[in-house]
């Protein structure tokens, strides 16, 4: 009975999470941003984000970070500045 019982109560959890994916990818196929980019046009020069952090009295920091406008000085920050010798 136990095993019948745990079967259903599965099957009806799955059939939940099917219809609600179904239910996104609907919803996200309707939007209305279809064909407008993503982001920010490429270009020169840099877009500065500044975080700061306050840690109670006297204690915090402030970090501010440069991203690269031009999308392959941007793909360069992620490759290792050498290349490793591996051995296969």
């Amino acid at each position: 009975m136990f095993t019948s019982l745990s079967a259903y109560i599965g099957g009806f959890i799955v059939l939940i999470l099917v219809a609600r994916a179904i239910w996104i990818m609907r919803t996200e196929a309707r939007r209305d941003d279809r064909g407008t980019p993503r982001g920010i046009a490429p270009g020169t020069g840099y877009t500065e984000i500044q975080s700061d952090y306050s840690s109670g009295v006297g204690g915090g920091n402030q970090l501010t970070t440069r991203v690269p406008q031009d999308p392959q000085e941007y793909a360069r920050a992620f490759v290792p500045k050498r290349a490793g010798k591996h051995k296969e």
